[in-house]
Order: C-alpha cells, then sequence, then structure tokens
C-alpha cells in the first residue's frame, strides 16, 4: 500500500510515493536518484548502504522507509558542503583509501558517524566501528589511516 511520506534528506524537504516498510535504500536510490548509496547484500552485513539518520550510521536496506519520518537522513551526497568535501572524504583521497571504491561510501558514512560521537578514536574503536563494512579490496589500514586524518584535520590539526 503506497502512501506519501515526507523525509529530509540532505537538508532538503523530500515527499516520496512508497509503502512505508519499502526499504529507504530502494526509496534513496529509484525514487530520489541518490545513488551513492549502494546496494551490497541486502542483509545489513557487508555495510555499503551506511547512511546517517540523525547523525547515527543505519544500513539503509533493512530501514523501513517509515523510520525516516521526521528523521534528518544524510547521505555521501550530503556530506561535501559549499563545494567542498567533508574531511573524512578529503581523507580518504588523500590516504587513497579506495580501490574498487563500491565499500567506500559506507565507510565514509560509518566514520563520520563515529567522529560525530568521539573526535579521537584509537585505531580499536576505528576498527570497531567499521567492524560491519566490507571491503573486499583489502584496503582497511589505508581506511584506518584515513579516519585517523580525518580526526586530525577536525579537530584542526596536520593531516
Amino acid at each position: 500500500m503506497a502512501r506519501v511520506s515526507s523525509l529530509l534528506v540532505n537538508g532538503v524537504a523530500r515527499k516520496v510515493d512508497a509503502d512505508s516498510q519499502s526499504s529507504l535504500l530502494s526509496v534513496l536510490r529509484e525514487q530520489l536518484d541518490l545513488t551513492g548509496t549502494k546496494y551490497g547484500c541486502g542483509e545489513g552485513q557487508c555495510g555499503a548502504c551506511t547512511v546517517l539518520i540523525d547523525g547515527v550510521p543505519r544500513r539503509s536496506c533493512l530501514t523501513p522507509l517509515g523510520d525516516g519520518d521526521g528523521k534528518s537522513i544524510t547521505t555521501i551526497e550530503g556530506l561535501a558542503k559549499d563545494g567542498h568535501l567533508h574531511p573524512v572524504q578529503e581523507a580518504f583521497l588523500a590516504e587513497e583509501a579506495m580501490q574498487c571504491a563500491y565499500c567506500t561510501s559506507g565507510m565514509i558514512m560509518s566514520a563520520v558517524g563515529l567522529l560525530r560521537t568521539d573526535a579521537n578514536p584509537t585505531q580499536s574503536k576505528i576498527k570497531d566501528a567499521l567492524e560491519g563494512n566490507i571491503c573486499r579490496c583489502g584496503t582497511h589500514p589505508r581506511i584506518i589511516a584515513a579516519v585517523q586524518r580525518a580526526a586530525r584535520t577536525m579537530k584542526g590539526g596536520t593531516p
């Protein structure tokens, strides 16, 4: 049963016509054309579909559209501000923390969520926060370095 839902996606009020049990991922990709959020496993295990809901990383493939009502949803497309990439995005580029890049948007969103709650995470905390994000290319050491670089940058330090 379709209904009109109002969502706040990347700071913009959007209306979508979909069943409240539709996955947030399918609505983001198919109705709002926000394709940076990737479909991976469809079971919440790979992290490719990670978005922030009220600043908290969530797997959009498992999140019903109705769970987004009245909440702020941020996708990878919404991180850049005024033509400038988010510090985590910049750090991923600087550290070459991607190979095929399929996992990158989910990794970045999980890292942004972590840095919102912990400005100076240990390597162990970074690994824990990214545990549900799978990178088959094996760039994990560079991903961890990127999150550490972003943390330094966000605190005003030298990357």
